[in-house]
């Protein structure tokens, strides 16, 4: 990305002691109070503008490359486009294994396992009473399913922490790597969707058998050294231009991960301006492989305590950059999450050497989306 002059910068230290200087404010446009795309000088491609910037806070602008042509925001719809008429198999299963809120004949709650695939090309559930609840089980369950499909995915997502022993103990037996994480958005829809067209319908339903797994988020903490950069700003870019960098990392010429935004049920369109961070950093390449190597979920403003956070696993946050608190950062900050809100949660993560570099070193697609209470 090619970026442009700064017209405003505040630095905070990594430890977060304020020792910046403001300039110039740019001005914020649109209803949310987040600046928009402007045309560049002659010649130059649209411009993108900062809202903050800050040393792991100000308002600058910076330039974007021309979308590529081709870009999808799915590997699955990437194999499509190139030709492949059949539904891409996905290598990565989503599960849930817990109670339902459904009464068997002693008055129990029975459990379900559910299991999809972050493509949704398949749907398996099975239910077991509450006195066969454990890892052995699961195990067997799992392995008749993936015996029936005559395949086997390379790692398992699941959101509830709760059952993370069992569920943990059951894949790691059947050699298939268990990853706590809330990018399991064909999973949440699809229990979104049971609760309605499943549980409520069937002549046991009852409301007062609702699942006691509760989720609950873990305080920040300090953040490891090798995933700090060394200054971040708050940016937005139209999905269209979005996707040509998210081609990048399909081909993996660069760090970070996709979504399929058809699983997440947002709807967008090219034009839509997308809200994200950047990290700046001399290593630029080490910091996104550190990063990709985390699960994450989701960049979170917190406004209260003038700092991101950055989450991580299903509960798992950190305390991701700082900024001085003054009104107008505030009231940037606040104008991000909305933003961010406002398109469901949609966002995204990019890691490069400085405002000026041609090209990310990692690009991650994230979504705010905490799991049903199913």
């Amino acid at each position: 990305m090619q970026w442009s002059p700064k017209t405003h910068r505040a630095t905070i230290s990594t430890r977060g002691a304020a020792v910046g200087r403001a300039g110039p404010h740019v001005g914020i446009v649109g209803n949310v109070g987040l600046p928009g795309v402007r045309a560049g000088r002659p010649g130059c491609q649209p411009r993108l503008e900062h809202l903050m910037d800050a040393n792991m806070g100000g308002v600058w602008a910076h330039g974007a490359r021309a979308p590529r042509r081709g870009i999808v925001v799915a590997a699955a719809e990437l194999e499509a486009a190139a030709g492949n008429s059949e539904t891409a198999k996905s290598t990565v299963y989503e599960l849930d294994f817990c109670s339902r809120p459904i009464l068997d004949e002693r008055g129990k709650k029975v459990w379900e396992l559910l299991v999809t695939d972050s493509n949704g090309s398949f749907t398996h559930s099975k239910f077991f009473p509450n006195n066969k609840i454990n890892s052995t089980e699961l195990k067997n369950a799992m392995a008749e399913l993936l015996a029936s499909r005559n395949e086997r995915p390379e790692k398992v997502l699941f959101f509830r922490n709760q059952m993370q022993t069992i569920i943990t103990r059951a894949l790691t037996e059947l050699e298939i790597e268990p990853v706590p994480s809330r990018r399991c958005y064909r999973l949440m829809a699809l229990l979104e969707d049971r609760l309605e067209n499943v549980y409520k319908k069937d002549p046991n339903f009852s409301e007062k058998a609702a699942t006691l797994f509760v989720y609950e988020m873990g305080a920040p903490e300090d953040l490891p050294d090798a995933l700090r950069g060394e200054s971040w700003s708050f940016v937005q870019l139209p999905l269209g231009a979005l996707r040509g960098e998210l081609e990048e990392v399909v081909r993996g010429n660069a760090f970070g991960s996709v979504l399929d935004l058809e699983s997440i049920g947002i709807d967008v369109n090219d034009e839509t301006l997308i809200p994200g961070v950047a990290i700046y950093s001399r290593r630029a390449n080490p910091l996104a492989a550190w990063t990709n190597g985390l699960e994450l979920a989701a960049v979170v403003a917190d406004t209260e305590r003038a700092f991101l956070v950055l989450e991580t696993g299903v509960n798992d946050r950190w305390k991701y950059g700082a900024y001085r608190r003054t009104q107008e950062t505030t009231e940037e900050a606040f104008a991000w999450e909305t933003a961010k809100q406002e398109i469901g949660g949609l966002h995204f993560l990019t890691v490069m050497m400085d405002e000026d570099a041609d090209d990310v070193a990692g690009l991650w697609l994230l979504c705010d989306k905490r799991p049903p209470n199913v």
